[in-house]
């Protein structure tokens, strides 16, 4: 018979489909899906002159992150992510903190990834077609300085 889960200390991968998006001063938004939580290393290869092995050498270089994309349905006079978009003027632009967080059954963050100094770089209206049923969708494209992770 299969472990219901219910024993003490059975461990049970996290569902992805329950999560909270905190965008700082527009507060809490519910999003459809959260993508690009990705961060990464260059290597760098280096061969010094007089080394007698014909091989390089690759090592640990800067770390980048790449754009998070997130997905929300279109509600009327929700304009939120194209008034802040609105606001990139001469290169400024306000910029902020963004939590996500993975939520467990009783509403509590399990892992939650932070994105420094977060801004908008695209927005993406929805589709239309006329015969279509589908929601509306908005595509929000932010680009950040670093992610974290941390454990609940």
């Amino acid at each position: 018979m299969a472990d219901a889960g219910d024993k003490q200390g059975a461990t049970w991968p996290l569902p992805k489909f329950y999560f909270s998006v905190n965008l700082g001063d527009p507060g809490q938004i519910p999003f459809q899906e959260v993508s690009g939580l990705d961060t990464e290393s260059e290597a760098i290869t280096y061969r010094a002159g007089d080394n007698p092995a014909f091989n390089v050498i690759k090592m640990p270089g800067l770390i980048k992150s790449g754009n998070v994309t997130l997905k929300k349905g279109i509600f009327v006079s929700d304009n939120r992510f194209w008034t802040w978009f609105e606001q990139i003027k001469l290169n400024t632009i306000k910029r902020q903190s963004v939590v996500i967080s993975l939520l467990d059954q009783t509403n509590k963050p399990t892992m939650v990834w932070k994105l420094a100094n977060a801004f908008p770089v695209k927005i993406t209206g929805t589709d239309m077609k006329s015969d279509g049923n589908e929601v509306a969708v908005e595509t929000l494209e932010l680009a950040h300085e670093k992610l974290t992770i941390e454990n609940g």
